[in-house]
Order: C-alpha cells, then sequence, then structure tokens
C-alpha cells in the first residue's frame, strides 16, 4: 500500500505528541524520533491501521541518529511512498540564566538538539530521498525567539535564529533542483508545554521576561498543544507551503 512517510522528532510529548497523533492514519507512515517512546501512540496505531517506528534516541548525539535515518531511508522503496516530509520538532531550553552563568556542558547540548540534530537529519533525509518522485518536505519548529532576543535565553534564541538561516540557505538549494523539497522554518505561536512552565517558573532576578510569561498563561493566551498541532499541520498542508522559507503561524489568522 502506498503511504505519506512522516519523519517527526520530539514525538513524545508536547506539541510533538499531539502532531504524532493527528498524523495517525491508514494512509500514513509515521517514524518518531524522541528519547522516550510513548505506549498510547502504538495502540493508537494498531486502531487506525498506521505503521508506526519510535526510535528512542537522544538528539544531543545527533550524528548516530542521522547515520541510521540515511541507513533507513536507503532499506524503502520509493514507490510505496506518496510523499515523505520531515518535521524537526524536538527542542530543549538550558537553564534560564545569563550566559555568563551558563554551563559549557549544556549549552553545547542545547545547541546540539535545537541546531546541530536538525540539520543533520535534514543533511541525511535530502540525501537519502533525493532520487525519489514523490513530493518531499522539509518542516522545521522554530521560534517567535528566534526572531527577537530575550534576556537569558541566548542559546534558544541563537540555536532558533540559526534554524531560521539554514533554512533560508537550504530553500535555495532545493530550489535548483527539478524535484527539490519545499522547506519552511516555523514559529507555531505560544502553546501551553513544559516549556512553558519552565520559562514562567525561572527566577526572575535572573528572567526579566518571567512576568510575562506568567501573564500567558493567566490570561488564557496559551494554546493547547493539539489546537497548535492542528495548525501546524495546517499549514504543512497548504498548496503554497515552502513559498516562505521564515514563517510564522498565526500569519494565516
Amino acid at each position: 500500500m502506498q503511504r505519506h512517510l512522516f519523519i517527526l522528532t520530539g514525538a513524545s510529548r508536547g506539541m510533538g505528541l499531539a502532531m504524532a497523533e493527528q498524523l495517525l492514519a491508514q494512509q500514513n507512515h509515521l517514524l518518531c524520533i524522541s528519547r522516550h517512546a510513548n505506549p498510547s501512540l502504538a495502540s493508537v496505531a494498531a486502531q487506525r491501521n498506521c505503521p508506526l517506528a519510535q526510535w528512542t534516541l537522544d538528539l544531543s548525539q545527533p550524528e548516530p541518529a542521522a547515520l541510521r535515518l540515511k541507513t533507513w531511508l536507503d532499506e524503502r522503496d520509493p514507490a510505496q511512498i506518496l510523499s515523505a516530509t520531515l518535521i524537526n520538532n524536538a527542542g530543549v531550553i538550558p537553564t534560564i540564566a545569563p550566559l555568563r552563568a551558563s554551563g559549557p556542558a549544556e549549552l553545547a547540548a542545547a545547541m546540539r538538539v535545537n541546531l546541530e540534530a536538525p540539520m543533520l537529519l535534514t543533511a541525511a533525509f535530502l540525501d537519502a530521498t533525493q532520487g525519489w518522485r514523490a513530493p518531499r518536505r522539509v518542516l522545521n519548529i522554530s521560534s517567535g525567539l528566534g526572531r527577537r532576543p530575550m534576556a537569558s535565553q541566548a542559546a534558544y534564541c541563537a540555536a532558533k535564529a540559526g534554524m531560521d538561516h539554514f533554512t533560508r540557505c537550504l530553500a535555495l538549494d532545493e530550489a535548483r533542483l527539478a524535484n527539490g523539497a519545499k522547506v519552511c522554518s516555523l514559529a507555531p505561536g505560544v502553546i501551553d508545554t513544559d516549556m512553558q512552565v519552565q520559562l514562567r517558573g525561572a527566577d526572575s532576578a535572573n528572567f526579566p521576561d518571567q512576568s510575562g510569561f506568567a501573564e500567558l498563561k493567566s490570561s488564557g493566551q496559551l494554546s493547547a498543544a493539539s489546537d497548535a498541532a492542528k495548525r501546524v499541520l495546517a499549514w504543512l498542508a497548504r498548496p503554497d507551503f515552502g513559498q516562505q522559507a521564515v514563517a510564522d503561524v498565526r500569519d494565516s489568522a
């Protein structure tokens, strides 16, 4: 049976889990890459007759993950794939503190998960699928913090800014190819996830924007993960996906 192939990182919780749940359909084949597997996904996949694989990998060590993905894709039969999509969703926020107070190991791990892993996985995905006739897409989940600075968020802001800019460069590369991938770095809006808990629970002495994040929660301005996932996947399904290399899901409102 021909299916649409989706590869999704950070699928075990938050918006990633919500996207995975919404992608579990008979016409799809889903590969999830996360630090932990989610048993509920396997149960739903079986009910919906959707092929599902869950790889438990630490993306702070992205090179083995990229090599494994390349090998796995090389083993697929392109004739059975209607489309192929990579969604780089996994992300971490290191300890919220000024850069001078940040530990080198934690900073390095955050940069690897937030920027290096998406680049390596994207390179592996595009290399393995370059001869496929099926349409190919890369969706990088970015953040508004990649487009505006924030105190005590240097690593996260820098990584997301890097994600935006490598997506711009990638779009130029792929536009030169006959079957180039459509790519976009998309900010998904403010979502009620564990990251928001971390931000509003930070020490205000180190994080001057803490009260603003607390206000987002108390005033009901955070999107539910399921709603955010629905909007992101709707953006992915747009016929003009990829015309904007860097976008914000709120632009569709």
